[in-house]
This record gives C-alpha cells, structure tokens and sequence, in this order.
C-alpha cells in the first residue's frame, strides 16, 4: 500500500458518517445501517485500489453489510486498471453503534481500517474475549491473569491506586460475573450499551478517563480495535469464544487452526502499513458527532497510520450540499 490513501479513507469514513447521521434518532436502526453501508460502497468504489472486504459488518445481526471477499475500489469496476492499483484489504464498521444512532446516544462512529494484503486477520464473526489497555500496562497484563491481577498491573504502570481505574464493560448479563469482580476489586466502572471499538480507541489514548476495556464483544470489532492499537502503541489481547462445533468449524474454514489462541494487535492486524479512519455520527469521548447547518455539514474525524506513524484529529466543513451522498430509500 504505497500510495498515502489516508484521505481517501478519511473521506470514505465521512460521507457515511453524514449519510446515517440523517437518520439519526429516528429509532429505526436497519436504516441507519443501510444509510451506512450503501454510501461507503459508493464511496470505495472511487478510491484507487484493488481492495478486498476482509471484515463486513451485519452477518452476526442480520444487517445491511458489506460482504467479507467483497471487491471494492476502482479495480472493482475496472479489472483493467487492477494490476496498477495497490491491493489492499480493508475491515469496516459501517456504523459502530447502531442503535446508538436510532437512538441520538454517544459514540456511534463509522469506521475503516485498511492494510497490504493480508495484513487483517480474517476473523469469524464471532464473540471474542478482550482485554485492552493504553501503552503504558500493554507488557504487564495477560488475558489469562485474574481481573485483581490485571487491575493491579494497570494501576502500577499509571502510578495510580486501583480505585482510581476506569473500567469500560459492555452492558450484558454476560459480564455479571465480570462486573463483581472489577468492583471488588476497587475499580470503577462505565458501562455501556454498545460501542466497545470506540471504547478501546479511548482506553490507549492520555487523558481520555479510560483506563482499560474487559469482556467480551464481537471479534471482528477486535480486529479494528487492533488496527487502532497498532497507531496508538495500545494493546488489546483476544480469545475467539468457540463453545460449539459448528463455531470451530467456522473457525477451521478461514484458517484459523488453534481456537484457544490468544491474539494481540500484532496478530489480528500484522500489516506493516496500516490506516485507520473513524468519523463521529454521534457526539462522543474523542470526536464530536455531525453537525448540519444552512448550506453545509460539519464533521470530527480521527485519522492515523503506522507509517509514517501520526494520528491527526481532523475537523472538516463541507460547503456545498450537494457534493454529500445520499442514498434513496
């Protein structure tokens, strides 16, 4: 992936941040979805590359989705120009936090991550446990250590007492157990309803509040978490949840031959040359959501690289109307 396509991304990410923002608080989720996917397929389909979906979005929830094996960019329309494009996979989230857009709460983002080819894991779309953490606890922490253990580490490596934690949790009668443990532990917790890939962005950036990210959420949001990670020097370590047969035959179909393996960052976005793109459709902890007036359309988007390494927050008016997707329903 040669050429800098950061903006090209960043563009993508946008046009389908603006496009579901229209839906936004309509409490009607499978529209905001639509609104999502089917701008950034329009979009991609305009970038320079050979590209190849590697992570979708909607199989798990039966959603509107970008297809895994799907081809986008202009190679995808012109199979001519394919052989002087870069070829590049790329894992989106259309919309992170689909029912936080139906219903106006914080922290729905659209997102893309892209790498050289093969250099995004082909996840399943699965449950997956994780762990993540900022720069500073990502050598003192283990998915395999005791929630105390882990807290403790943490606490260490920020020279902070455990009750001074912040703990993001996903809010479901999964993480019961989880949700003790932290607490008798000392840490506090911020639960949320969904969103934990913003969450873990927020975990591996100073000053955000957040301290770390535990339980267990889909695995191909692990897979754009790692990419994230990979640009903020974060960690987020992984466990597919493979607790039937048919879940580890899945598995065995894309590849993946150990299903108790512990994945890092490293492991589910191994690219050399990653990028990562994420514009806010609602307000939330690091970018604020769109915003339409008169004419025109304001939005906060988080771009970053591995290489060249940089990470730019980026606030972008766009003047004319008419140059935003639609998409007719």
């Amino acid at each position: 992936m040669q050429p800098d396509l950061s903006l090209e991304f960043l563009r993508v990410v946008e046009q389908a941040a603006i496009a579901c923002a229209h839906t936004m608080g309509l409490g009607d989720g499978h529209k905001s979805d639509q609104a999502a996917v089917e701008t950034m397929r329009q979009c991609l389909d305009t970038v320079p590359i050979d590209g190849t979906i590697v992570i979708g979005e909607g199989e798990r929830d039966k959603a509107p989705m970008l297809f895994i094996g799907e081809k986008v960019g202009i190679a995808a329309r012109n199979a001519a120009a394919a052989s002087a494009l870069p070829s590049v996979d790329i894992a989106v989230d259309p919309l992170e936090g689909t029912n936080l857009c139906a219903t106006g709460a914080a922290n729905a983002l659209a997102v893309i991550a892209a790498a050289d080819r093969g250099g995004l894991l082909h996840a399943p779309d699965l449950y997956m446990e994780k762990l993540v953490v900022g720069p500073s606890a990502k050598h003192a922490v283990s998915l395999d250590a005791s929630v105390t253990d882990n807290l403790r580490a943490i606490a260490k490596s920020l020279d902070r007492d455990i009750d001074d934690l912040v703990v993001i949790v996903l809010d479901r009668p999964r993480h019961e157990g989880l949700i003790e443990e932290i607490r008798a532990a000392g840490a506090r917790i911020r639960l949320i309803s969904d969103g934990d890939l913003s969450a873990g962005i927020a975990a591996a950036v100073m000053g955000s509040g957040v301290h770390a990210v535990m339980g267990i959420g889909g695995a191909p949001e692990g897979v754009l978490t790692a990419a994230a990670m990979r640009c903020l020097n974060g960690e987020i370590f992984g466990r597919l949840v493979v607790n039937t047969p048919a879940h580890e035959a899945r598995c065995r179909a894309m590849g993946i031959g150990d299903v108790r393996r512990v994945y890092t960052s490293a492991d589910l976005a191994c690219g050399e040359n990653i990028v990562f793109a994420a514009t806010g459709v609602t307000d939330g902890t690091l970018m604020k959501g769109v915003r339409f007036f008169g004419d025109g359309v304001r939005t906060s988007s988080l771009i970053m690289q591995s290489r060249p390494a940089r990470i730019r927050f980026i606030d972008t008016i766009h003047v004319q109307q008419t140059e935003v997707v639609k998409v007719r329903f």
